[in-house]
């Protein structure tokens, strides 16, 4: 929710489909040529208001849109807005991408539903996360990437609002859970090479993904 900020004031902030932000995120990515990932209030048709991030490829084009899954319920995120049902993967050049939402980087068991199912190279979340909970998230986005063996673009915010500071630390995380780029405690642009193929060796050379059985198996029992 850049352009908002996070708030439960939905009857103020979500916007219907095609609405400014929408455009705003279309017309970054057309402009620059790039890939654009960023969340909004999206109000559905059906009246009721989800936490969205939404995906637009270089020519301006909407790609993927993911509702994030896990409300941050200790802010009262799950009275305001309904919760996603699945993990949403895009295509961008040769690598899969996931994105994720803030407090879902808490629960594995997201991030490996899209593992299962898509086979990411590269995870990206965008949050919302405090000073006071900063080492949570730089621990939490290593461990998604080390988990998965994927690469993880964790965007998070800056600045302050009544009740907290943000700190930042947007981070680039490789597989083996080290930090590539940092862009410390300010706004900044960060620019770093991502190597497929170095992925593609290590996954085969240790397919861990593929042992993932015994949980499709307890989530059989546990539906």
């Amino acid at each position: 929710m850049f352009a908002t900020g996070f708030s439960m004031n939905t009857d103020q902030i979500a916007e219907e489909y095609g609405g400014e932000t929408e455009q705003f995120l279309a017309n970054t990515a057309k402009e620059f040529g790039v890939c654009v990932v960023g969340g909004a209030a999206m109000r559905g048709r059906d009246g009721r208001c989800r936490n969205k991030a939404l995906v637009f490829s270089p020519s301006g084009e909407l790609l993927a849109f993911y509702a994030k899954m896990q409300p941050f319920v200790p802010g009262g995120e799950g009275r305001h807005y309904v919760a996603g049902e699945r993990p949403a993967t895009f295509r961008w050049d040769d690598w899969t991408v996931a994105p994720f939402i803030c407090y879902d980087v808490r629960f594995p068991e997201l991030f490996r539903e899209a593992a299962a199912g898509h086979r990411p190279e590269l995870f990206v979340v965008i949050a919302n996360f405090p000073e006071t909970r900063i080492l949570h998230w730089v621990r939490l986005l290593q461990a998604r990437a080390i988990e998965n063996q994927t690469y993880v673009l964790g965007v998070n915010r800056v600045g302050r609002d009544p009740y907290f500071t943000y700190t930042g630390r947007s981070l680039v995380i490789d597989p083996h859970g080290e930090i590539l780029a940092d862009a410390g405690d300010g706004e900044a642009c960060i620019s770093v090479r991502l190597d497929l193929d170095a992925l593609r060796k290590y996954r085969e050379a240790l397919p861990f993904l593929d042992d993932m059985g015994m949980v499709k198996r307890l989530n059989k029992l546990n539906s």
